[in-house]
Order: C-alpha cells, then sequence, then structure tokens
C-alpha cells in the first residue's frame, strides 16, 4: 500500500478523514460568503465558494480560438498550458485499464464565460484547492472539461497513462480509485441542463477512452453516485447517462479507429457494490 494517504484505494486524506472524491469550488451566487462543507458528509458535493477567479461574463469569450475535442482528433490542454503547480509527488501509474469511466460534476457555478482563460482558471482552483485543502498530493480527477467544452489534463502523468493504455491513479471516488479514471464536468446539474459544447465535449472524450482502453459504453460509463454516497453528478446529468452511453456507442460504431478499438474487448463487469456503507 502507499504510505501517502490520499493515493490508496479508499481515497482518505492525509489527516486520515475520509473524502469521497474531490472537494471543488462551487457557487453561492451573490451570498458573498465562503461556505466550506465536508465532502464526506451525505448529500454534499463539495466546497462551497464565490465563482471563480479569472475570465469575463462574456459567455462566447475567446471561443473563436478553442479547437474543438474529438475522438479522432483529441485536443488536450496539458498541465503546462493551464500551469499547473508540480504535484506534492508522481502520480502512480498501474499497468492496466481501467474499467469505469466516472463522471462528476464540479458543483461550480453554471459560468457563462467560455473562453480558455477561464477554464484554465478552473483547472487551477481545483488544483489548489486539492493540494491546499485536502492535502493531496495533486488534482484529484484526471480530466476537466469547462462549460465551454475545452478538456484538460488533471491529475500529472494522466494523458501520458491514456495514451499508453495505463491508469495514473486518481482520488476522485472513494474506494474505487484503481480501477476507475474520473472527468470532471464543470457546474452544477441538479436542475440545470448540460450546455451543448460541455455535452458534445463529454460523449467524445468518452469515445476516446472508450477506444484508448477497449471498454464498451453500456458497462464502462457511470456516475459517481453509483459507488459514493453523493448527489453527484447531478440530478440532470445522472439523467442523461443512458443517452450518454447510446451515443457514445454509436459514435463508436462510425469511427474509424472503432474496429482497432473494440477488436478485443476485456469483459464487461457489473458495476460493483459501494463499500461505504450505503445501498
Amino acid at each position: 500500500m502507499n504510505a501517502h494517504s490520499e493515493e490508496d484505494t479508499d481515497g482518505r486524506g492525509r489527516n486520515g478523514s475520509s473524502v469521497t472524491r474531490r472537494a471543488m469550488i462551487g457557487g453561492v451566487v451573490g451570498a458573498g460568503l465562503l461556505e466550506m462543507l465536508s465532502i464526506a458528509a451525505p448529500g454534499h458535493n463539495g466546497a462551497m465558494a464565490d465563482d471563480l477567479p479569472g475570465g469575463g461574463p462574456n459567455e462566447h469569450s475567446g471561443a473563436g480560438d478553442i479547437a474543438p475535442f474529438t475522438a479522432d482528433a483529441p485536443r488536450v490542454y496539458t498541465r503546462a498550458q493551464w500551469q499547473a503547480r508540480p504535484p506534492r509527488r508522481p502520480a502512480r501509474v498501474i499497468n492496466r485499464r481501467p474499467d469505469r469511466i466516472i463522471v462528476h460534476h464540479t458543483a461550480t457555478p453554471n459560468a457563462k464565460d467560455r473562453s480558455l482563460t477561464h477554464a484554465f482558471a478552473l483547472s487551477r482552483y481545483i488544483q489548489d484547492f486539492h493540494m491546499n485543502k485536502n492535502g493531496w498530493d495533486d488534482t484529484g480527477q484526471q480530466l476537466t472539461i469547462s462549460r465551454g467544452g475545452i478538456v484538460m489534463e488533471g491529475r500529472n502523468k494522466s494523458l501520458q497513462a491514456v495514451e499508453a493504455g495505463d491508469l495514473a491513479v486518481g482520488a476522485q471516488v472513494l474506494h474505487h480509485n484503481e480501477h476507475t479514471i474520473g472527468i470532471e464536468n464543470e457546474g452544477t446539474y441538479m436542475k440545470n441542463g448540460v450546455p451543448r459544447g460541455l455535452w458534445t465535449s463529454l460523449v467524445e472524450v468518452c469515445v476516446w477512452l472508450c477506444q484508448a482502453y477497449s471498454l464498451e459504453p453500456a458497462g464502462a460509463i457511470v456516475g459517481h453516485r453509483d459507488y459514493n454516497n453523493t448527489s453527484c453528478p447531478g440530478d440532470v446529468l445522472y439523467a442523461r447517462l443512458p443517452e450518454l452511453r447510446r451515443t457514445v456507442a454509436e459514435r463508436l460504431n462510425s469511427s474509424p479507429a472503432a474496429g482497432n478499438a473494440l477488436a478485443a474487448p476485456g469483459p464487461v463487469l457489473p458495476i460493483l457494490p459501494r463499500l461505504d456503507g450505503f445501498p
């Protein structure tokens, strides 16, 4: 077992307190207050705070310069591009594929800014919170998608690991970090709809991951609440997961790389029971 506790499969913080996946930055719009909530508490997803720094209110700010993400030509903005801090320790990479893609929401404000500036600020803010408040080595999740559809590398070594068919172990789902890869989707989706740009990128990212790891979307794509006691990824986004699985399957069937990606798939495993005491 790794001596560094946040790398353990139970996802505990450095102080030994149980955490479900990550503390995220959400918004209490207009409240002017910072309310820190335990992310292990039932019904809560993370820390709540005022809106993210960086970026303006223009919904299409800088969007014209953003290359769209497609599975056939994936554009993942690297940690160097969003100016990540060095991790305390390098991520542990294991020589096996994940069998589940975990869909999260960040529980942050549903920002209108779609710019690279805003997206990069989001990634830095998440990393700072995970390292400074949770005491983790680095960002917990492997990938982050902004509301503008910008896809960014999260935990260090994640992009390299995907390209090699390996897994950079994160800290994004309690008890299940050693067999899952996590996607944080910017926003709060308990009642609000998912922006088109984010949804399009989420579909393409899942196609890309299914190709890279020879996964069948029907069994592989799940929500955070399927494993832990949390409302993540929000009622609205969670309700769209069947649609996500179908759409990803359709894209895989039409993709030039589909034949190679699913030529020798491993067994599709059933969703594992929760190990945190909740049904």
